[in-house]
């Protein structure tokens, strides 16, 4: 009985908190990055350091406007400058071409865990597993990534993967209704059976061992949708290069061209 209580007490504190900090939302002040994020943000994330002075300026903006309404939370760590701009650039990367004003209305908090953490939100002991995860039920609008894979995200040992960006456009991906790996609210409507058809054929050559993309992605469509993001932005020219069409219907879907960046 006191090994099931164990269990159940730190699950029931997890369950509530996420309750209450679900409940507490509002957009604060949009305050202009200082010199110093500016600077981090220049020697971490890539991505960043391909865009001229104008796009780095809005891509700035859209960093403050992000930090203005999610909350980003430490589990046990204290959150860092860098924290925050790479969990905000991680957001900002695959909307960067909406419009200026865009919004994850479905998202109001991210909780960073030091590393690994299990399915009952656990990040010490054994089973640790989960790099990132999207909330759903009492945990809908909330995010929880680990701080190491956020990190090394951004690190040059990451190649094709960041489990950040990968999170995010789950959250994309989940902003119709449902997390099916088909954007019907941001992918034009003459693409998306081309790209059902696309998914369906490339998990066949990843099970056969003839395709460079993550393994991962044949877990289902949404992972595919998800794991292909990430090389898109991680290694656009690459992927362009191997798989012009799926680079294509990305490009039109991000509205970016980040191979030319």
């Amino acid at each position: 009985m006191n090994s099931i209580l164990f269990v159940l007490i730190p699950v029931f504190i997890i369950v509530v908190y996420f309750i209450l900090r679900g409940n507490k939302s509002g957009q604060g002040p949009i305050n202009n990055l200082t010199e110093e994020e500016r600077n981090l943000l220049a020697h971490h994330v890539h991505y960043y350091q391909q865009l001229n002075t104008t796009a780095q300026q809005r891509f700035e903006h859209k960093i403050a406007a992000f930090l203005a309404y999610v909350r980003i939370e430490g589990v046990g760590i204290p959150i860092e400058a860098l924290d925050r701009l790479l969990v905000a650039s991680s957001a900002i990367i695959p909307v960067f071409g909406f419009e200026e004003d865009w919004q994850y209305k479905n998202l109001s908090s991210v909780l960073l865990y030091p590393d690994t953490f299990n399915s009952d939100f656990q990040f010490e002991g054994k089973e640790r597993s989960i790099l990132g995860m999207v909330g759903d039920g009492y945990m809908n609008g909330q995010m929880i990534l680990s701080k190491s894979a956020l990190h090394l995200g951004f690190s040059n040992m990451a190649d094709k993967e960041n489990t950040a960006i990968h999170e995010f456009v789950h959250l994309l991906d989940k902003s119709d209704g449902a997390t099916d790996g088909v954007p019907d609210n941001l992918m034009k409507h003459e693409y998306t059976l081309p790209w059902v058809k696309m998914i369906h054929k490339e998990m066949q050559r990843i099970e056969k061992g003839k395709s460079d993309i993550n393994p991962y992605a044949i877990t289902n469509e949404a992972e595919f949708f998800a794991v292909v993001s990430e090389y898109f932005f991680e290694k656009p020219g690459q992927l362009k290069e191997k798989h012009p069409e799926l680079y294509h219907i990305l490009s039109e879907t991000f509205l970016q061209d980040p191979a030319k960046q």
